[in-house]
């Protein structure tokens, strides 16, 4: 008997509809085909044992098995549960026809329970665009599912319950979940506040402006200054996530397993802070089986890389695309994935190797070449992509032991919000720009150019300071980001003067 079921194969962020076609007639041989790797063709062996282990003999027939398109490679356990499910059926062993109703994924054990897998969300957006009832899925992996409206979602613990659904021996209930109650509810519980940070107002006023325009920082200071501490704290000032981009963001975290089971979607921005011996494959995705790397678990939230200086090269180079292009290609022999990678960069180093270099309370024991050297571990391009770059000093005493609380997160999150509402509707017909960090030269021209006192400040300060000429449209980017955060329509001389304090390592003498 000619049965199908279905499930999905995952292809970057997106899914693919499989279908099991299962020919059971006479005959002892099992052929498995449609390019299954080698943990698919180990299903045979587990879904033997989870079925003779309840007591329900494997069927002794000929059986054939093609999982369509047969192009496309299939990998992972997750296929066990509509394998099982599709011999039996072809066996004539259910007594039910609605198997093609639901799409089903699972890893069965050897005594038949069902273990979570990945990329349930985009399964379930896949499932429900292609007309599926619903899905059939392990139970941790449901509330995740349940997550798309319009979708039976149920919940097994084990082989034989989902025997028993179809057999209609058994009720089972569907998993119900209010995806906006819960998001919502669970939008602003922060950890971390900056209220609980003492002294460091003019960090924490850089750090704003940075939220406010999406711009990327570089912190230099000494250990100890509270680099780490500060962005940390930096998704509790973002602009909250919206539902569109919680639901690309958790789709992404699905696909690396990484999801909560007890929760659904992820309402609070990502914060990645990978460790310094951190491969190229791992930051950027890929590998064998393509998996996402740091910066797409990091899409929509903050990249942390701590003592950047301490990456590998190799590393930090990868960066430079994905920062113009907000997206990440991987391509391989038999296919190309694309991953999302619109992240906000916040980077800390030390100024030098001993990490005192301009420190006020304890001298520096570098050589001046040893200075220059370890700032050159930064190459001249990444930092071309980094808007703000500003030095942050060690604490004084008097501010530690302040016990007046700072500026609440949310107090700054408000000036944040209302800033970038000012560039939605700014940029409301540019595709694919959202925040002034990412105006181009037409933009500029059109919405930073400042007024002639603002224009003969930033020549004084380009000649003085010997800055870049890669700063200037850095300064006017971040200038205007000052000017949003004031309500101000055009760009003044007081807004590219404190836009140019924040562009440090671009003075030629800096390092001596």
């Amino acid at each position: 008997m000619l049965t199908k079921t279905y499930a999905a194969a995952l292809q970057g962020v997106h899914a693919t509809i499989i279908t099991i076609e299962v020919n059971c007639s006479k005959g002892i041989k099992f052929f498995l085909v449609g390019l299954p790797d080698v943990s698919i063709k180990e299903s045979h062996e587990r879904i033997r044992s989870a079925l003779e282990f309840n007591g329900i003999k494997f069927p002794r027939n000929q059986i054939v098995i093609n999982m369509a398109p047969a192009d496309i490679r299939k990998e992972g356990s997750a296929y066990d549960l509509p394998l099982a499910i599709g011999i039996l059926a072809g066996a004539e062993k259910l007594k039910t026809d609605k198997t093609g109703d639901y799409l089903m994924m699972g890893e069965l054990s050897l005594d038949g329970k069902l273990k979570p897998v990945r990329g349930v969300l985009p399964i379930a957006v896949k499932a429900k665009k292609e007309g599926f009832k619903g899905m059939i899925l392990p139970g941790t992996n449901a509330r995740e599912a349940a997550v798309v409206a319009g979708l039976d979602v149920y919940g097994m613990d084990t082989l034989m319950d989902v025997i028993r659904f179809f057999n209609d021996e058994a009720t089972a209930e569907k998993t119900v979940v209010d995806p906006r109650k819960e998001f919502y509810a669970n939008q602003s519980v922060m950890d971390l506040d900056f209220s609980e940070v003492k002294g460091q107002e003019s960090v924490k006023r850089a750090l704003e402006v940075a939220c406010a325009g999406g711009h990327n920082l570089l912190f230099v200071g000494a250990p100890g200054a509270g680099k780490s501490m500060l962005a940390k704290r930096i998704p509790s000032i973002l602009p909250p996530l919206s539902l569109s981009e919680s639901l690309e963001t958790t789709k992404i975290h699905s696909v690396a397993g990484k999801i909560n089971h007890h929760g659904s979607l992820i309402a609070v921005r990502p914060f990645r802070n990978p460790h310094h011996t951190i491969s190229s494959v791992a930051m950027v995705g890929g590998g064998s089986y393509p998996q996402p790397g740091e910066i797409s678990l990091a899409h929509n939230g903050v990249l942390f890389l701590d003592e950047i200086a301490e990456f590998n090269k190799s590393v930090l180079e990868v960066l430079r695309q994905p920062l113009e292009d907000r997206k990440i290609t991987i391509s391989r022999a038999r296919f190309t994935v694309e991953y999302p990678a619109g992240f906000m960069l916040v980077a800390s180093m030390n100024p030098c190797p001993c990490g005192h270099f301009n420190n006020p309370n304890k001298a520096c024991v570098c050589a001046p070449q040893q200075i220059q050297k370890y700032l050159h571990h930064l190459s001249g391009p990444l930092l071309d992509r980094i808007d703000i770059q500003i030095e942050i000093a060690p604490v004084p005493f008097e501010a530690i032991s302040d016990t007046r609380p700072a500026e609440s997160s949310a107090e700054i999150r408000r000036r944040v919000v209302q800033a970038r509402k000012v560039q939605e509707s700014r940029f409301a017909e540019e595709e694919g720009i959202y925040c002034n960090a990412q105006m181009h030269t037409r933009l500029l021209h059109a919405h930073a150019q400042p007024d002639q006192n603002g224009l003969m400040l930033l020549k004084n300060a380009m000649d003085r300071l010997s800055l870049s000429a890669r700063a200037y449209d850095r300064i006017l980017r971040v200038a205007r980001t000052i000017a949003d955060l004031e309500g101000a329509e055009n760009v003044q001389s007081h807004h590219i003067g404190e836009a140019i304090s924040y562009r440090n390592l671009d003075r030629e003498n800096w390092a001596g």
